[in-house]
């Protein structure tokens, strides 16, 4: 097996650690983000549901409980009526008396549904047609019908008040009489003030900067929100407030304000009164998305800092396991006593390098001699000492990028995967005077002539491991047969 097994293996199981635990701990993250953006949708759900939710029971309530208003504001339109057949001159109207003596605003609308004359003087001058074309042709249209009618919660031009409004067009048809009563101080509206509901929610929700309700003029509802930036001024705006309206689905525009980025979300709400005419409005929250994006850093700080624990653990995990895998593993391919690699990782090399060889292969053997003596005379602890000395000057000899190994016993083999003759010859020369002068003292104290005997062969085309092998234990045959302390190249014979 090669040198580097056990870094190897390292590497890539803490690749593989570090691959697995990023991909869970993506997984994880995008879990939680997830999860995060779905609270945030969920709390822009729950203030939604909670306005529309409030308009709906004002609506309702009015629908349920405001038959007497309506019963009034009819006797006192057609007691108009019966005044406009005497006097129909509105210049010798008395409006200010006449809202004295009913407790309600008068105004007239003329054939182009302009107010010409009111209680209210902030409303004269107001054309309905340029601010409300939609709500202007359903004046034409009760002008058509000739009937009294009244609608449910809506909001005077001038004043910003909300108010019910009641409509009966003269007998000639060229003037509309409208009747105002103010809601804001009735009990309904207390009762089910939503202004008051939309204020909650602001204070309730760090991410809300403001919650208004407009008409389907684009005015917004209520006397308190008199003097709020005009819904037109910002064309943005207004052309996705109009989108709203128009398709009635939600809508969202992003603004930037004093350098923060406004998210402004128009809920289409439409409300039924009882004679069937709708009042469409548009719900407009204005949010930020601070507290959303304080969570988004934060969980991916968290997940940074996961991460690197997790990394670490997984490295120091993969170097134990590591260390467990890679001494048996090492142990299988390498020779326990000189660390030498071993037959099997000297086979798998020498397939290798025959498989892929470029220059000239060659197989050196080597064989202590006497090396029985050793271990019959001075014992086996001994005799691995000597060995454990063999490898170690065979290692310094054979030079980079060859490999050595023990076959068992005293045998040895080196492996040059691109060596010539005359470079073997010095090598194995070398190699035989630094194994006789580092076995001098075992010679001089003991009389036992320890030494090597070197056997090469040079591998042709048609060899394999096994063929090689032979042909070198063929030449190490033939340099013990000469004497020993030797080398000798594999030659056919003729």
């Amino acid at each position: 097996m090669k040198k580097n097994f056990r870094l190897r293996l390292t590497l890539i199981m803490i690749v593989f650690s570090i691959f697995i635990t990023f991909v869970v701990a993506l997984i994880d993250q995008k879990k939680l983000r997830n999860s995060i953006l779905q609270e945030h949708e969920l709390k822009l759900g729950m203030i939604e549901d909670n306005i529309l939710s409030s308009l709906d029971s004002i609506d309702q309530a009015y629908m349920l409980f405001d038959q007497d208003m309506a019963a009034a504001m009819e006797a006192n339109s057609r007691e108009l009526i019966g005044l406009y057949e005497k006097n129909p001159d509105f210049n010798d109207w008395n409006f200010q008396q006449l809202k004295e003596k009913y407790g309600m605003d008068i105004y007239i609308l003329n054939e182009n549904n302009v107010v010409i004359h009111s209680s209210d003087e902030s409303d004269v001058g107001i054309d309905f047609r340029e601010c409300c074309a939609s709500f202007s042709n359903l004046l034409q249209q009760r002008r058509h019908e000739g009937e009294f009618t009244h609608d449910g919660m809506d909001i005077s031009m001038g004043s910003g008040e909300l108010k019910k409004f009641s409509y009966i067009p003269t007998p000639d048809k060229k003037y509309m009489i409208e009747l105002g009563v103010s809601l804001e101080n009735g009990r309904i509206f207390k009762h089910f003030n939503f202004l008051n509901v939309g204020k909650e929610l602001e204070e309730r929700f760090p991410m809300v900067e403001s919650i208004n309700v407009y008409n389907s003029g684009g005015f917004i509802l209520g006397s308190a929100n008199k003097g709020e930036e005009d819904l037109r001024s910002s064309i943005d705006r207004w052309e996705t407030f109009r989108n709203a309206l128009k398709s009635g689905e939600v809508t969202e525009i992003v603004k930037e304000i004093n350098g923060e980025k406004i998210t402004y979300h128009y809920v289409p709400y439409k409300a039924e009164t009882e004679r069937g005419y709708s009042t469409k409005r548009v719900v407009e929250i204005a949010y930020n998305k601070d507290d959303l994006n304080d969570a988004l850093n934060q969980s991916l700080k968290e997940f940074f800092a996961q991460l690197i624990l997790i990394f670490a653990a997984a490295i120091l995990i993969s170097l134990l396991i590591a260390r467990q895998i890679a001494r048996p593993m090492y142990l299988a391919f390498h020779d326990s006593l000189t660390g030498l690699e071993n037959r099997a990782a000297f086979e798998e090399l020498l397939k290798e390098y025959q498989a892929k060889r470029k220059g000239d292969l060659a197989l050196m053997m080597i064989d202590l001699d006497n090396f029985k003596l050793v271990n019959d005379q001075l014992g086996h602890k001994e005799g691995d000492k000597i060995l454990k000395t063999a490898a170690q000057e065979i290692l310094a000899t054979i030079g980079k990028g060859n490999h050595a190994a023990r076959l068992g016993g005293d045998e040895f083999v080196v492996i040059y995967p691109d060596i010539d003759e005359e470079s073997l010859k010095d090598l194995a020369s070398k190699l035989i005077d630094r194994m006789y002068d580092r076995f001098w003292s075992i010679r001089e104290k003991y009389q036992i002539d320890i030494s090597i005997s070197v056997g090469i062969a040079m591998a042709s085309e048609k060899d394999d491991v096994e063929s090689l092998y032979d042909k070198a234990d063929q030449a190490l045959y033939e340099s013990k047969e000469n004497g020993k302390n030797q080398y000798h190249f594999f030659k056919m014979s003729s």
